[in-house]
């Protein structure tokens, strides 16, 4: 599960069963949106909207795309 609407600007992907952090990075803005995955060539790649301008974060115009292993 991926989870990108925090205040800290952190992108984190958690367990589904657990809850446990699995990985987490940094954005250039927080990613008030939600998480989208989408494959080509046959791999597999989560994208984020990194915008912040909400509850006073910096506002940016940034889309972070990750390949998944």
């Amino acid at each position: 599960m991926f989870i990108a609407a925090t205040q800290d600007a952190k992108f984190r992907a958690f367990d589904k069963r657990t809850g446990a952090l699995l990985w987490e990075a940094t954005l250039p803005a927080p990613g008030y949106a939600t998480p989208s995955t989408f494959a080509v060539g046959g791999k597999q790649f989560v994208v984020v909207a990194a915008g912040g301008g909400k509850l006073g974060s910096k506002p940016r115009d940034t889309y972070v795309a990750y390949t998944l292993p």
